[in-house]
């Protein structure tokens, strides 16, 4: 079966999207705090950024349909924490807000057969 490629994107974005939905809904329902969605600047994205407590939390968010090539996990690497790390100061800064402590996080959702989806949460990843 061939699938043109702007359907395929389509799709993926799709996916990513309802990724990031359910990962921000996680985050809420494990007591955070979401400040902002998709925040961007000339350094770059992130995903989403919350607070739980005083801690600014800067969460990476990777969506897969399946782990052929690796998990979402393995996605970031460290160049990527570094550039969240750097993104997680610039928000801070722009909002004049200081927090004593950042942590980056990622958020793994793998979409499986079924309609069933999969939320892992690896906490402190930089």
């Amino acid at each position: 079966m061939v699938v043109h490629p702007r359907t395929a994107q389509r799709r993926t974005d799709a996916l990513g999207r309802r990724g990031e939905e359910l990962a921000a809904a996680y985050l809420e329902r494990a007591g955070m705090r979401v400040l902002a969605r998709n925040w961007r600047c000339r350094e770059g994205e992130i995903d989403i950024v919350a607070r739980w407590g005083a801690t600014l939390v800067v969460a990476e968010v990777k969506t897969r349909a399946c782990t052929r090539f690796g998990t979402p996990l393995e996605a970031v690497d460290a160049r990527k924490r570094a550039r969240l790390r750097r993104l997680a100061r610039l928000w801070a800064a722009e909002q004049g807000a200081p927090f004593p402590r950042v942590r980056i996080d990622v958020l793994s959702v793998l979409a499986r057969p079924g309609g069933r989806w999969y939320v892992k949460h690896h906490r402190g990843v930089a």
